[in-house]
């Protein structure tokens, strides 16, 4: 036998080890560059742009006319290793650079693989053939007897401080199926010598996987056309600027203001994930709502508003905005945008754009304190259902379609109906506007307040809102605004005389200030006592800073007799709020049962005595009856 046959016998022998994964080959996942995408610029080997060598792999990804693919023959730096690569056939590439990486070619395609490197590398696949191997570092490449495998030469056992470029071609088998190119990377151990040394197919390959590709290789490119699921498209709130949005198919969740303008922010892709070359894109809005997509595609440029209900573009739709205007300023908008390219339906979304402000809502209006205007935090909370600022009322904004609008001050302005005002309401404003047009935001609604004089008593006021944009004024519907001094005295009152167990009780505590008056809503009545025998507290909670109802009322929940030992009989209940000293405690009489017949004897005879006379009326009737025949 030869030497060479001997040698092609031994590298065909670790080909096929190799693919049936008898070599033992450490993974050591790192952090890798972002990879372009098919028809981008080859990614530059820079250290600003790949980070550390060894751990990433390139494929070629800007276009090529030509019949095949290449690497690059010559070059006079590492950094020009890019220069003259050139994929064929490539569909798609993902972005990372790994051991993760992904790639779509086609049979017989060719991928132009390049890295950067500090020590010695072979190329590994499953499949297909290496050629055209290089290395910036003088030598001869070594390939396997079925081109499987392919050995960058140049590297000497001592080098390893200075990166390197180096390079391949791998050409896809014509067979359609899934492929698995590799880059390996260090010096390979030998137990005889028990040293590293240069790889080959007598020492052995590198030990340590740098990075892997999986290769799909299809017969025939399902690119060039529209795949809605490759593509986004989604509304944003006033996108400024491409370069600083890229859509990612979930629609914004904020509203528009008067004279805002929504974005419709969208990519559109084939099945490969690549740019759909440039088409018809036409956009058209319902209700006359004026729509214009960005000026230059992906240029970074800031969207401007439509003159037209239509707009057309001849782009590709990559990372491309249209902007949706109102047509009429304070007018409320809700429309209809339908995005197509080349006639294909790729988009379509509904959105609103606030008008002015057309009518004020009032509600949760409390009972403010004497010679103040200070609210409460509690009130406002308990009306507007989360935490806002101290107040006494709710304003609730709304164009003239009904939708919520949120009225921050360089909207517009909120001041009294000075006309409404007396001696006992003094002023009416609001202390904090809302910053949410969410139905369900405790921010929808804008936080009210009035001044009460030193005497107790209530108006019908109202509140009114200045446009800035427009002037126009908008006034509340009135309301009453009542005022009243502090808790002074109160009473405690039971909603039945009577209760069976398992029965639901209530009390009401009516707080009273010193003149009889109900008392206000501000000032909490500090810390309590209950004690009512069989009774059981549902939602009462001892509390020093809770505040009452607008009449200066609490109402509380009890269960009759459902827990501990349970005895029927009359009662009587004491309250007692330790901080109101003017009164003793309030008591509260009630009689508890056991439930069942509670039907007494007297209520018997009582029923026979109704029902002899009833029966002896029939039998009267009925004689005069047989005496008249």
């Amino acid at each position: 036998m030869s030497k060479t046959t001997l040698h092609k016998r031994i590298a065909l022998m670790a080909t096929t080890a190799l693919v049936a994964g008898m070599f033992t080959v450490t993974s050591v996942p790192v952090a890798s560059a972002t990879h372009p995408v098919v028809g981008a610029e080859n990614q530059a080997l820079t250290a600003t742009t790949i980070g550390a060598p060894n751990n990433y792999l390139f494929v070629a990804t800007r276009p090529n006319t030509g019949a095949a693919g290449t690497v690059t023959a010559t070059a006079a730096a590492v950094a020009d290793i890019e220069d003259g690569a050139l994929s064929k056939g490539l569909l798609a590439k993902d972005t990372s650079s790994g051991t993760a990486q992904t790639a779509t070619v086609l049979a017989g395609g060719q991928l132009s693989l390049y890295a950067l490197v500090t020590t010695t590398v072979a190329f590994t696949a499953t499949g297909g053939s290496f050629s055209s191997t290089i290395s910036y570092v003088p030598g001869v490449a070594q390939y396997s007897s079925n081109n499987a495998i392919t050995i960058p030469g140049g590297y000497s056992a001592t080098s390893g401080t200075t990166a390197s470029g180096t390079a391949t071609l791998w050409t896809a088998p014509s067979t359609p199926g899934t492929y698995t190119v590799s880059m390996l990377t260090g010096y390979a151990y030998t137990a005889s010598s028990g040293a590293y040394v240069f790889p080959s197919f007598t020492n052995g390959l590198p030990p340590t996987l740098g990075a892997k590709i999986t290769v799909t290789v299809v017969a025939s490119s399902a690119g060039g056309s529209y795949s809605a699921a490759n593509s986004a498209c989604n509304t944003a709130v006033n996108t400024t600027a491409e370069s600083a949005t890229y859509p990612n198919g979930i629609d914004s969740s904020g509203t528009v203001s008067d004279g805002g303008s929504w974005s419709i922010d969208f990519t559109l892709n084939d099945a490969y994930g690549a740019n759909l070359d440039p088409g018809n894109l036409v956009a058209t809005a319902t209700n006359g709502a004026l729509v214009n997509f960005s000026a230059t595609d992906g240029a970074g440029t800031t969207p401007v508003a439509g003159t037209s209900s239509t707009d057309v573009a001849l782009q590709n739709g990559s990372n491309t905005t249209l902007v949706v205007s109102q047509p009429t300023a304070g007018a409320p908008l809700t429309t209809t945008v339908t995005i197509t390219y080349n006639g294909t339906t790729v988009c379509q979304k509904t959105v609103t754009i606030r008008g002015k402000v057309a009518s004020l809502e009032v509600s949760g209006v409390g009972t403010g304190s004497l010679s103040s205007q200070a609210g409460s935090t509690i009130w406002i909370e308990g009306q507007a259902g989360g935490v806002r600022p101290a107040g006494l009322f709710l304003v609730l904004a709304k164009d003239s379609a009904g939708n919520i609008v949120s009225t921050p001050s360089t909207l517009g302005a909120y001041s009294a109906v000075a006309s409404t005002l007396t001696t006992v309401v003094q002023s009416v404003s609001v202390v904090s506007p809302s910053s949410s047009s969410s139905s369900t935001s405790e921010n929808r609604f804008n936080i009210g307040t009035f001044y009460c004089g030193d005497t107790a008593g209530q108006a019908n006021v109202k509140i009114k809102f200045t446009n800035a944009g427009t002037g126009d004024v908008i006034e509340s519907p009135a309301f009453t605004a009542r005022c009243a001094g502090d808790r002074y005295t109160y009473t405690a009152a039971m909603d039945k005389a009577t209760y069976g167990i398992g029965e639901i009780a209530t009390v009401t505590v009516q707080f009273l200030d010193s003149k009889g008056n109900k008392a206000n809503s501000v000032t909490a009545p500090g810390a309590s006592t209950f004690t009512l025998p069989m009774m059981t507290t549902v939602d009462y909670v001892t509390t020093a800073t809770g505040v009452t109802k607008a009449d200066g009322s609490v109402v509380y929940k009890f269960t009759v007799g459902t827990t501990g030992t349970f005895s029927a009989g009359s009662y009587t209940g004491i309250i007692s709020y330790s901080g109101l000293t003017a009164q003793a405690p309030a008591t509260a009489s009630y009689t508890v049962k056991t439930g069942g017949d509670t039907t007494t004897n007297a209520d018997v005879l009582k029923s026979i005595v109704a029902l002899i006379a009833s029966i002896n009326k029939q039998i009267q009737a009925l004689q005069k009856l047989i005496l008249r025949r």
